[in-house]
């Protein structure tokens, strides 16, 4: 059973997980970690048996409050539940799983995915499918829980995790550090990252932080300075920030590409310039707060709705950096995109080309030519009604579509979707433009 044929093996849309309570030991000698996962389960359906997903790690024991388990199994990365009876709709089961190794990267069809061991320390880059390589979870985009995350390691280690920074506490010689997500998020969207990090507090709208080493302070600093500005041009444009947190850790070693989640970033250290192209990716992924963490797609075909949407916000900071106008970058963009092969389809690009630079770029142009046609008001109101009216939630395309109704009119908005979104959208063909 698989959720998301973009993602084949993983997630079990039978049931819903509310909340992920998450104890972690990690010893990075050795990158060992031991976990204890409490899960609060809403069952969908009456169920027979569920499935989890947990990647290369031994679980050691599992019990279920409200239901009695018949066995379980655990092969690949499918750990399923089997109970003695039936299971109604709308039950309500509290399922602990004990579980150890050494967490590494899940191979999936756009590479691999989720923990990974640095030179001194770890990071979490789950999207699309590389949560199970750390916690059992039902992995599909689509069903969103609060976490608590519980992590005990090395005292000269730091530890960052997704959400709200609750308590930091000895533990013998070790550490142990304690944040809650308190809004719902996907899981790939959680994360921890672990190294030897110092933090420095930015004046930003919002409680906000960078997190990098010591030593290097001085550039990592200077290179996300203009970060609070961004969240200041952010809220003005999509509405407000939508967690009650943001950090951007930057890791010792390189990495090819910076990594979102809900509420930090992950970056390497050679991102920490003030060179545009690494200025464009502090944006970015500042960006995906709003757009794919904060309002998500239910589907991975939906892809464009992070991707296009975090690339507009690249060429919207552009502009008011005082770098290229964003009719400048579109422009460009269009000429670079008219050299490529026109046989990406923006609504469903596949599995193998969800990530393909064309859905980023493309997907901006699309919003552009929205805004082309409708006048920045509307189409800001727009974007700002989307995630107001989705906040937290999961969406489609047609969400989208209908956040433009709001705005136009119902008429307005089906003439955008047919002379608009749908030749960006649904046809192969490079439309005009948009200017």
């Amino acid at each position: 059973m698989s959720a998301d044929p973009y993602v084949p093996g993983h997630g079990d849309p039978r049931y819903a997980v509310d909340h992920y309570d998450l104890d972690l030991t990690y010893k990075p000698a050795g990158n060992h970690l031991d976990g204890r996962a409490v899960l609060q389960v809403t069952t969908l359906e009456a169920v027979k048996d569920i499935a989890l997903d947990l990647y290369g790690l031994r679980v050691t024991r599992l019990s279920v409050v409200g239901a009695t388990v018949a066995r379980w199994t655990h092969r690949d990365s499918r750990l399923a539940i089997r109970f003695r009876e039936a299971v109604a709709a709308d039950e309500i089961l509290m399922v602990t799983v004990v579980y150890k190794g050494s967490p590494r990267p899940m191979p999936g069809p756009d590479g691999r995915a989720g923990w990974e061991e640095l030179e001194d320390g770890v990071i979490v880059a789950s999207q699309p499918h590389g949560a199970p390589t750390w916690y059992p979870c039902n992995d599909r985009a689509a069903d969103k829980a609060t976490y608590r995350f519980t992590v005990t390691t090395e005292a000269a280690y730091t530890v960052v995790a997704s959400g709200r920074h609750l308590a930091t506490r000895p533990a013998g010689r070790r550490r142990t550090w304690v944040y809650a997500v308190d809004a719902p998020i996907s899981p790939y969207l959680a994360t921890l990252q672990i190294g030897r990090y110092a933090t420095w507090p930015q004046a930003a709208p919002v409680p906000c932080t960078v997190v990098g080493p010591a030593g290097k302070g001085a550039a990592i600093r200077a290179a996300f300075a203009d970060q609070p500005r961004m969240i200041e041009l952010f809220v003005a444009l999509f509405g407000p920030y939508p967690f009650s947190s943001y950090a951007a850790v930057v890791t010792e070693d390189r990495l090819e590409i910076p990594l979102e989640s809900a509420t930090l970033s992950t970056f390497g250290i050679n991102h920490a310039t003030r060179a545009w192209a690494n200025q464009r990716l502090i944006a970015h992924e500042l960006a995906h707060q709003w757009f794919g963490n904060c309002v998500t797609a239910g589907q991975w075909s939906q892809i464009w709705l992070h991707e296009g949407f975090a690339c507009y916000a690249e060429w919207l900071w552009s502009e008011e950096a005082g770098a290229a106008t964003t009719q400048e970058q579109v422009e460009r963009h269009y000429r670079l995109l008219t050299r490529l092969p026109q046989d990406l389809l923006l609504a469903e690009p596949g599995a193998k080309d969800m990530f393909d630079d064309r859905v980023y770029k493309r997907g901006a142009l699309t919003l552009h030519a929205l805004r082309m046609a409708m006048g920045d008001a509307d189409f800001f109101a727009a974007l700002r009604g989307f995630v107001a009216m989705h906040r937290h939630g999961v969406v489609t395309t047609a969400d989208f579509e209908k956040s433009l109704a709001a705005v136009v009119g119902v008429a307005q908005g089906a003439r955008l979707v047919n002379e608009v979104l749908n030749p960006w959208l649904r046809e192969l063909p490079l439309p005009p433009l948009p200017a």
